[in-house]
């Protein structure tokens, strides 16, 4: 820990010219009245790590603010002006979630990178992180960043940088580009102001261009059909997913898609849940409600960037219980491969993954249907590495990890909760149409 003196240093160099009016209020506030919050907000520099930036808002070094991420996102930029061999010719695709400031975020951001020369593709408003990776590589960019903390408490939020393959980075770009943003040591040395011929507002082209690709990850649209007004609730929990996962479950073929009014609504405060993560059972307390007062089958839920999901369904007593990661991804692996294989889809050179620390059932399953099956280390960045490399050799059909994401073929790098709520929809249609509830195909897996 720094001398307190050392950090009233540090914090008095945030009141010269180059900060807004706003930020040396703050500051000036904490160094008069708030000793504690001072040392939090400068006693370290927030750390750009492999995975970015992840930390609470408000003036400091130790804190989110347009100055942090504005050295992150020009030694991004510089990282990659390296690599390209200057800056012409140069795209970026930037989303955000519904968190506080991630609008103001992510155009802070779009300016920056519009002045150092790129073109710019910036979502017209929130949109899930697999969005972002999709968009990455429909219009060809070298990078991309999503603003989001994911399903932390709203006082944080974060920032994600993706490569040219729509994965977040991986060895050597992450070390390159994090010694970029370590070698800034001003905020003048950030290009603020902006070029606005260089960005390009995007939005239901892209969508519409992400959702046929998920549509090719419907196995059986005539059991749907049959099927179609199953009840389904699904809640965003004030997030992303309400942009485009109902429209993913409608043109899968589900026409009975409920919602739950108090959680459509963006709010990045997340008033409704002590937390928005799908892994909690208080966040999904408000869907199961209204499950049960509608009759519905199955609660689907996305965290924030809607890149994970969470699942309840009914047990063997018609009680809802909620699925883990493990059962997630198991149900979807069986369903997908099983499915292959009854269409006789198969050509022999396709693949799964999982990550290290992921249920053995999946390698199982996989064994079962003389599938490979990968196992790497944690994070789907390993995910987009290894697809990346076996591309033109070997086919990517689907995998997951226990932290409830799932990704179904490869047209996203990333975690993909959109496409993997509309597969657990299927997965429940086909199991009615086989006189079975989705949790009754949990326990014949097991068996």
């Amino acid at each position: 820990m720094l001398p307190l003196e050392d950090i009233r240093n540090r914090a008095m160099k945030w009141l010269g010219n180059e900060f807004n009016e706003e930020t040396r209020n703050e500051v000036r506030e904490m160094l008069e009245k708030d000793e504690k919050k001072l040392v939090d907000a400068f006693y370290q520099d927030l750390e750009f790590g492999t995975g970015g930036l992840r930390g609470i808002m408000g003036a400091g070094t130790n804190r989110m603010n347009i100055y942090t991420m504005g050295m992150a996102t020009q030694g991004l930029s510089n990282y990659i002006i390296k690599q390209c061999g200057g800056s012409k010719g140069i795209r970026v695709a930037i989303a955000h979630d519904c968190r506080n400031n991630s609008r103001y975020f992510a155009e802070t951001a779009a300016g920056i990178f519009s002045s150092n020369g790129f073109e710019v593709y910036l979502f017209e408003a929130l949109r899930p992180t697999p969005a972002l990776s999709f968009a990455i590589r429909y219009y060809n960019c070298q990078s991309g960043i999503v603003i989001t903390a994911s399903h932390n408490p709203p006082e944080y939020n974060g920032y994600k940088a993706y490569w040219n393959d729509g994965g977040q980075v991986v060895a050597p770009h992450d070390q390159g580009i994090m010694d970029e943003v370590r070698s800034i040591s001003s905020v003048t040395e950030i290009k603020f102001g902006g070029s606005k011929e260089n960005i390009k507002i995007i939005g239901k082209e892209t969508d519409e261009a992400f959702l046929q690709e998920v549509l090719k990850m419907r196995l059986n649209p005539e059991v749907i059909s049959k099927q179609s007004d199953i009840g389904i609730v699904f809640t965003p929990i004030h997030g992303t997913g309400g942009t485009l996962v109902p429209p993913a479950l409608k043109l899968f073929g589900f026409k009975n898609i409920i919602t739950v009014p108090e959680q459509d609504i963006p709010d990045g405060n997340f008033p409704t849940v002590k937390s928005p993560n799908p892994e909690e059972p208080d966040a999904m307390k408000l869907a199961i409600r209204k499950a049960v007062d509608t009759g519905a089958e199955l609660v689907l839920a996305t965290d924030p960037d809607a890149d994970r999901l969470g699942i309840a369904c009914k047990n063997n007593s018609g009680e809802f219980v909620l699925l883990n990661g493990n059962q997630t991804g198991a149900l979807l692996i069986y369903y997908i491969l099983s499915q292959y294989k009854d269409k006789k889809k198969y050509k022999g050179n396709e693949y799964i993954i999982k990550t290290i620390v992921t249920t053995d059932l999946m390698d199982r399953i996989a064994e079962r249907y003389n599938v490979e099956c990968f196992n790497v280390l944690t994070g789907f960045k390993f995910f987009a590495e290894l697809i990346r490399d076996l591309e033109g050799k070997k086919k990517y059909i689907g995998g997951g990890e226990e932290s409830y994401g799932f990704l179904p073929g490869d047209y996203v790098r990333d975690k993909d909760a959109v496409a993997s709520c509309a597969l657990v929809a299927e997965i429940t249609a086909w199991a009615k149409s086989r006189g079975k509830s989705l949790y009754e195909i949990l326990i014949d897996i097991y068996l």
